[in-house]
């Protein structure tokens, strides 16, 4: 009969659904040679269960007249064929916490340290199921990072970039890198062991290929890099920015885009003095959305002086600026010196779209032509310009799609393959052991020096063992992959 690598282990279990939430069920999940025995004392049944059968059973205090706590499905999953390798059991509970409880306190009671029994059952820590399920061979580091991107991801975007490490395409891929460097490695080892009896113009030519092999695949690899860059994006949060004048309209703007009054919308200049983030979800991209103080030097109020300063910092620290101009301004001045200037020493380098605001207030919209070449020149540069009107609930629309075209553009979202997201510790491996083991390499290539070469190929290949798992001393990396799993993951 299989034995799973991790049966000595501790029987585990964990309420995988939100703790201490009223909900209509609760889902209790073990995992460890105990579960069926867990089973039999819970339901008093002396049938085993049926593997992949959704059973109906009454829940019972495991003691000889233990009360009744409720009725539940139960399912049960046999080894090795399951999520951890081991023989999990499920219990769908009603969601009450009394309810929860009792079947928790149930479970915990069955553990036993006598030494005729030797039942050990504990609470799972977080990241223990996950980690079980790495033990035993059922997935490796970067699926396993991958389920913890899905389950905090929030939005469409961030669900299919997480997907590549879930369904074990990065797996793949990381697979083949290793495999490349392994066999380049066994070419260098023939030279280093058998060098004496080869001709110099075979060695050569044995040693400049593995240079055009590594060279290809430090390319490829750059560009994953390049693409993650890109992609976190994703993960954290496109930033956009409201920057303008006081009065230009940036808290219209905001509460049009999230449909609610969340920002103070006042003639009076300066009304709004510090920077709001709202988080919102447009067409399934996470957006960080700030509106910010009016940007003018001409203030004797300190705490607005302070907001101007935070509105452009907060300007120079996002993705994309919303540069918002009131084109009914009776000046005729659309851009402030000081506006200028800001962007000038700050913004040439930023994504920025200019956005008329007030165009319901304009006498004739045919002047909309001269404000926006008039904006383009003093701006220098050729910068997309949105008209809009809040009160006509005019141009938002157009904005919010040039927007987006831009979100796929930054987020490489228009690739074939998608944007990809993986964990802070792959990104840092990738730079600081595979990348700089190749680049090794390239070095040692330069000296001619075949043992320093060999050696750089393996910085890179153990780098890679350490994403998905597959080296010496991984233990040491596994605390910090788990540590940040929910509880019941």
């Amino acid at each position: 009969m299989h034995r799973s690598l991790t049966s000595y282990l501790p029987t585990i279990y964990a309420l995988s659904t939100p703790p201490g939430q009223r909900s209509a069920i609760a889902v209790i999940r073990i995992s460890g040679a105990k579960a069926k025995y867990i089973y039999h004392k819970l339901t008093k049944s002396k049938a085993a269960p049926i593997p992949r059968r959704a059973s109906l059973r009454k829940i019972y205090e495991p003691q000889k007249n233990g009360k009744l706590l409720d009725q539940a499905l139960v399912l049960f999953f046999e080894e090795p064929k399951t999520f951890t390798g081991e023989d999990i059991l499920e219990v769908h509970l009603h969601g009450g916490k009394a309810v929860t409880n009792g079947v928790l306190k149930s479970i915990q009671s069955l553990h036993s340290n006598s030494s005729e029994e030797n039942i050990s059952i504990r609470y799972a820590q977080p990241g223990e199921f996950s980690k079980r399920a790495f033990q035993n061979g059922r997935a490796d580091l970067t699926q396993l990072e991958g389920i913890g991107d899905l389950i905090d991801a929030e939005t469409e975007s961030q669900r299919k970039s997480a997907l590549s490490s879930f369904n074990g395409e990065n797996k793949v891929l990381f697979s083949s890198w290793r495999k490349s460097i392994l066999e380049n490695m066994a070419q260098l080892t023939a030279i280093i062991d058998f060098g004496e009896d080869a001709d110099i113009e075979d060695i050569d030519n044995i040693f400049n290929g593995v240079s055009r092999n590594v060279e290809l695949l430090k390319g490829d690899i750059s560009s994953f890099v390049k693409k993650l860059e890109k992609s976190n994006i994703l993960k954290a949060g496109i930033k956009l920015a409201l920057i303008g004048e006081p009065n230009a309209g940036k808290s219209s703007l905001l509460n049009t885009m999230v449909d609610d009054n969340v920002a103070i919308v006042s003639n009076i200049p300066g009304t709004t003095r510090d920077s709001i983030d709202v988080m919102l979800d447009l067409e399934g991209y996470k957006v960080v959305i700030c509106d910010t103080a009016g940007i003018r030097n001409k203030s004797s109020d300190e705490i607005e002086l302070q907001g101007i300063e935070r509105a452009k910092l907060k300007s120079v620290h996002s993705d994309i600026v919303l540069l918002l101009v009131d084109s009914a301004n009776p000046s005729g001045n659309f851009i402030s010196e000081d506006m200028l200037e800001h962007f000038n020493t700050s913004l040439k380098r930023k994504e920025v779209f200019i956005v008329l605001t007030k165009t319901d207030l304009l006498k004739d919209r045919n002047q909309l032509a001269g404000i926006k070449e008039s904006i383009s020149k003093k701006l220098n540069g050729n910068y997309p310009i949105c008209a809009i009107s809040c009160v006509e609930n005019t141009g938002v629309e157009e904005l919010m799609g040039s927007l987006i075209s831009k979100f796929q553009e930054i987020t490489n979202s228009n690739d074939e393959t998608g944007p990809i997201i993986v964990s802070k510790r792959v990104e840092e491996i990738l730079h600081n052991d595979v990348l700089y083991g190749l680049k090794e390499f390239q070095n040692a290539k330069a000296l001619d020096d075949v043992v320093m070469a060999s050696e750089g190929l393996n910085i890179a290949s153990e780098g890679i063992g350490k994403i998905t798992g597959e080296t010496i001393g991984v233990e040491e990396v596994l605390g910090v992959v788990f540590s940040n799993f929910c509880v019941g993951k």
